[in-house]
């Protein structure tokens, strides 16, 4: 590899017929690796969408500003079942929405500003593609285009909503995870297409301010790859809020009328029932996202995917070219923003210290669907445990059979362990609930520093009556069959 150079001064043009010694491709996560032991590399970033990734723009911040406020709606209509009558009066949405991204845009535009303003930086604005070994051709948005050659690559590009085929689809004003949160007003009537957290999530809070939402989903249940009960709980509640079409498809779109207040009608196919007609006034398509492997063309520079598109990476995140490195949803089917960063972590310090490698440890990667239930899971789920024939002692503990959870009057969430009979060993956790995410936590903790469940349970005190004795005893019920 060629050594850094030197900082070529404040004022310096770029030159990209010059090796770069590091080119990183993606603002999300990867912008992170940037400190300031990188000064002496001549560095090129670039982006071909909005600075700072999906996280800060489209995906996690953005809608956990909405789901908050949302959250807060929940909790006022359960607090009738406690005796207190209390109502919302409106949801002034232009302020909740400029309130969010009148913060993120202004995040977003003084990262890049930060950025260009670093002299050893280049930033390149457009779409990239692999042209040959090491070498990246930029389109900017003007049409011009950049060669850019480099001795290592951070390959961070992330990943883009899918959109499945469906006829009409692409003659209508539908929308994705990268467009609904910015519309002008709540749609009156919300047709929502898939099952997924982003779906879940999205539904859960334009329900919330007044949408009448339909989430048609294919499948049997809503969140699939949750632990079994924790779907089936999570669907049940959800079909009490909006229309839930389950075992459904949509077979047509078509926009009825023209201009930006028309509707839109879907035509669904459920089983065993004639095809329905369902008319939205917006519509949003959330069945999956795409990693960004092949648009980046990669196998031109000799880094390999795997069948689902995803970057190939050892454990150090390098691909079998050397010097070029991969993190985020490119490479992960996890798709979760505190595994891009840390991620990146490891990525920074494999630049810097390629004589002393770190590899990434995914043994215990919590997630969490913040809907109302929430939701937050890690490890391996009941039906995964039974396709592997694994025998599990499963602990369980509802909410409402403790102290906290009772004054709460909650009949909804529940704690679920599962315990490897042996060693006592967490395989996994799931909770459903309030708070959720921060119950799981000391799971998490057990599972990552390899503390039995015994040792998790009785090794410590619980404070009395928190909602954590929820978890306290999931896992002192995990410790028999």
């Amino acid at each position: 590899m060629v050594p850094p150079t030197e900082d070529t001064g404040q004022n310096a043009a770029p030159d990209p017929t010059l090796p770069y010694d590091l080119i990183v491709i993606g603002t999300g996560s990867a912008n992170t690796i940037l400190d300031e032991r990188f000064e002496s590399w001549r560095i090129a970033i670039v982006e071909r969408d909005v600075f700072g990734g999906t996280c800060l723009n489209r995906g996690c911040i953005p809608s956990k500003m909405f789901i908050y406020p949302a959250d807060v709606i929940a909790e006022m209509r359960h607090l009738s079942t406690l005796g207190v009558d209390v109502g919302v009066n409106g949801v002034r949405w232009t302020n909740l929405r400029d309130r969010v991204f009148s913060r993120i845009d202004a995040i977003s535009a003084g990262g890049e500003e930060y950025r260009r303003g670093q002299s050893h930086i280049d930033v390149y604005g457009g779409d990239a593609s692999f042209i040959g070994q090491k070498t990246l051709q930029v389109a900017g948005p003007d049409g011009e285009i950049t060669v850019l050659t480099g001795d290592r690559f951070v390959l961070a590009a992330g990943a883009r909503p899918t959109i499945p085929e469906i006829t009409g689809l692409d003659e209508v004003a539908f929308h994705t995870s990268d467009t609904i949160m910015r519309i002008d007003e709540v749609p009156r009537r919300l047709g929502i297409i898939g099952g997924g957290f982003i779906a879940a999530e999205q539904a859960d809070f334009f329900e919330a301010f007044g949408s009448a939402v339909t989430m048609i989903v294919r499948g049997p249940a809503l969140l699939r790859e949750e632990d079994e009960e924790v779907s089936l709980r999570f669907t049940q509640q959800t079909a009490k809020r909006l229309d839930l079409r389950l075992h459904s498809q949509v077979i047509s779109v078509r926009q009825l009328g023209h201009g930006p207040t028309s509707e839109i009608e879907l035509t669904v196919a459920t089983d065993g029932h004639p095809d329905a007609i369902v008319v939205v006034d917006e519509l949003l398509v959330a069945t999956g996202r795409t990693p960004n492997g092949r648009q980046l063309n990669v196998t031109a520079t000799g880094v390999m995917l795997d069948t689902d598109g995803l970057v190939v990476t050892d454990d150090h995140l390098r691909t079998e070219v050397d010097g070029i490195f991969a993190l985020g949803d490119i490479r992960t089917p996890l798709q979760l923003k505190h595994v891009a960063n840390h991620e990146a972590k490891i990525v920074q310090h494999n630049l810097l210290h390629p004589d002393d490698l770190k590899a990434i440890d995914e043994r215990a990667v919590p997630h969490a669907v913040f809907t109302s239930p929430q939701i937050a899971s890690v490890g391996m789920t009941s039906q995964a445990a039974r396709m592997a024939g694994l025998e599990v002692h499963i602990g369980r503990r509802e909410f409402g059979g403790t102290a906290y959870g009772w004054a709460m009057e909650d009949t909804v969430g529940f704690a679920k362990v599962l315990v490897e009979p042996m060693t006592l060993e967490i395989l996994g956790a799931h909770i459903i609930g309030h708070q959720a995410a921060l119950l799981l936590q000391p799971l998490v903790q057990g599972m990552r520093f390899g503390q039995s469940a015994e040792a998790v349970a009785t090794g410590q005190m619980w404070p009395h009556p928190a909602l954590s004795e929820v978890v306290e005893n999931a896992l002192l019920d995990g410790l028999t069959p």
